[in-house]
């Protein structure tokens, strides 16, 4: 059977989310944010190894230890998201076959649930290309012009809003993010490639803190699942 191991990019300066130090390492219920996005990954056992992607100046932010072996960091974030799983990748090549699975997972989506990871790996673990967690758009899209009046209702049908992790085998992620260094995600760098991803159904909660709203409402839900677990 083919590994599976998972890369948390955490190599961002979080600029939108108006902090000095990266979002990744705001405190969330006591707790790291990053640590929660880790922590997620741990849910289901064929994931067998999480590398943590950062730069040299955060190693020493989590005890490693904690996870006795399981969970591993690689000091060689790059200046983009792409750059820095690309760079991880390449880190791994002696670990690696081509076909053993490899799972990105945002390092600010701390939310993700073992029901929800179990889902995505039971769907693609036999898939022939890999996917992506994603939900499908419900809300009405708006088109603007350049004065931010609507310019165009857009039709959402078939829409959907894509999350992580996402899976692709490794030598053929490898190959696409080499072409395509520009990409905003594994999926993208897959599609120009010329595969198609499948689409496996996400969570609305499964959230990516991008601004200090959001940090609220991920400990609305963190601290909700916890209280649904202690009930008798």
């Amino acid at each position: 059977m083919n590994r599976c191991i998972a890369i948390l990019p955490a190599g961002g300066s979080g600029a939108r989310f108006g902090t000095r130090s990266p979002k990744q390492f705001t405190l969330l219920c006591g707790q790291l944010l990053l640590v929660h996005s880790i922590r997620s990954l741990l849910q289901d056992s064929r994931v067998e190894t999480v590398y943590v992607v950062l730069l040299p100046a955060h190693e020493a932010l989590l005890d490693w230890t904690q996870w006795h072996g399981r969970v591993r960091p690689l000091i060689c974030a790059g200046s983009t998201r792409a750059e820095t799983v690309l760079n991880a990748l390449n880190a791994l090549q002696t670990e690696l076959a081509a076909s053993d699975w490899v799972l990105v997972h945002d390092a600010v989506r701390p939310c993700l649930t073992g029901e929800g990871l179990s889902r995505f790996l039971d769907t693609l673990l036999n898939d022939a290309v890999g996917g992506l967690l994603a939900t499908p758009v419900t809300d009405t899209l708006k088109r603007q012009e350049d004065t931010r009046r609507v310019q165009q209702t857009v039709d959402r049908e078939g829409l959907w809003t894509a999350q992580t992790p996402q899976m692709f085998r490794y030598a053929m992620l490898c190959r696409a993010l080499q072409c395509s260094r520009s990409s905003t995600d594994e999926s993208s760098a897959m599609e120009a490639m010329g595969y198609a991803p499948l689409l496996v159904m996400g969570e609305s909660t499964n959230i990516k803190v991008t601004y200090p709203i959001d940090l609220t409402l991920a400990e609305w839900i963190l601290t909700g699942r916890t209280k649904c677990q202690e009930k008798p």
